[in-house]
């Protein structure tokens, strides 16, 4: 009975949480899909009773929404892959060391990360600044990869320490160098750390603000186009714009939630 109460209980929770989570993400759609007498009303609906696409047209015709979605998804991309390239050998290579080496190192990396944006973004603009790297892409991917190379190394410095080292021996047995033991048989079996840290990056860099304000005068980030529209209050628009933001994180995650399963290494050594 106990048993039962407690699955109960935990299901029960997990569909509180879930609700709690889906729900603004669920008003701001209510908002930018309904008609405006609908909402700006004493006693709004939960429900749309009247749907419309006026406001997302208004913003598709309003010509500011494609060039800060196009630079959003290419610095967030150019920031996922660039940590990937740089975080994945170091991280590895940082696992085989000895516990206190990897303590240290990783000790590091988690004060880094208690240094907030705010505090470098304005010396980092204006280095960029000497070095004409002032509203580009380029610029916002290097400064984005300052805070998310430390992120992801601290992910994945714990994921390849829980491969076991027999792995790696085993490869090396079979005639397989260093670099093919690492590309064959490492990576497949710690794909879920690095699908999660991967995940995380790109959300960070998606929705990333401070960088953007500071080193995007003329070319927006699409969180930076939506914090026009707040500054206007145009709220119709600014849901369109905020819906319109949500759907790349949600297609996101949809495509990497294949590598987040419990287990992942399990019988990856046998005997």
């Amino acid at each position: 009975m106990k048993k039962t109460c407690g699955k109960a209980a935990f299901y029960v929770a997990i569909i509180v949480i879930c609700l709690i989570m889906v729900t603004p993400v669920y008003l701001l759609a209510k908002v930018s899909f309904s008609v405006k007498s609908e909402i700006l009303t004493q006693h709004p609906t939960l429900l749309i009773h009247q749907f419309t696409w006026e406001h997302w047209l208004n913003v598709f015709r309003s010509g500011n929404l494609w060039a800060p979605l196009k630079k959003s998804l290419i610095v967030s991309c150019l920031t996922t892959l660039g940590s990937l390239v740089i975080v994945v050998p170091a991280s590895y290579v940082v696992s085989r060391m000895s516990k206190k080496k990897r303590y240290a190192f990783v000790l590091g990396l988690f004060f880094t990360r208690m240094i907030p944006s705010v505090a470098i973004a304005l010396p980092i603009s204006v280095t960029f600044l000497k070095m004409n790297l002032i509203d580009t892409s380029l610029g916002l991917v290097l400064a984005n990869m300052i805070t998310q190379i430390p992120f992801m190394a601290w992910i994945l410095v714990s994921t390849f320490a829980e491969v076991p080292v027999a792995l790696d021996e085993a490869a090396w047995i079979d005639g397989a160098s260093r670099l093919q033991a690492i590309v064959k048989v490492i990576l497949p079996v710690s794909m879920q750390g690095i699908a999660v840290s991967a995940m995380y990056v790109w959300l960070n860099a998606w929705n990333e603000f401070t960088y953007a304000m500071y080193l995007s005068n003329n070319s927006k980030t699409l969180p930076l186009q939506i914090y026009y529209y707040v500054s206007r209050g145009n709220v119709f628009e600014r849901a369109a714009y905020s819906t319109i933001l949500a759907i790349p994180v949600i297609l996101v995650t949809f495509v990497l939630q294949r590598y987040l399963k419990p287990d992942y290494l399990g019988g990856s050594v046998k005997g």
